[in-house]
């Protein structure tokens, strides 16, 4: 059974920065694309970036450059590390995943099959 779980969330003063992570297990592809994305209440859920099994990054334009994903094999996890934290990442952050037969691209919006259950970022006045 595959399972997500997101983790690294709390409260963070403005400016400062964060690093979630998604530890993942239960799959035996060697091939998958994760993602992390966002919702805060009353928006809709906004993709933010995403990463294979190559190592390949997408970024979402409003956080390119102060967002990065990356992963650890060894330890089946995928981060997002978030700098200059903002009034407006206060979010439930979520990371999902599919799992493919051969290398695909994907991005930030792909279509997810698995999705954890996200870590709440709250970012302080």
């Amino acid at each position: 059974q595959v399972q997500l779980v997101e983790s690294g969330g709390g409260s963070v003063q403005p400016g400062g920065s964060l690093t979630l992570s998604c530890t993942t297990s239960g799959y035996t592809h060697s091939y998958y694309c994760i993602s992390w994305s966002r919702q805060s209440p009353g928006k809709e859920r906004q993709g933010l970036a995403a990463i294979d099994s190559l190592g390949r990054t997408e970024y979402a334009d409003s956080v390119r450059g102060r967002f990065t994903i990356s992963q650890d094999n060894a330890k089946n996890t995928v981060y997002l590390r978030i700098n200059s934290l903002q009034q407006e990442d206060s979010a439930l952050y979520y990371c999902a995943a599919v799992f493919m037969d051969a290398p695909t691209y994907c991005h930030e919006n792909y279509g997810m099959d698995y999705w954890g259950k996200g870590t709440l970022v709250t970012i302080g006045s």
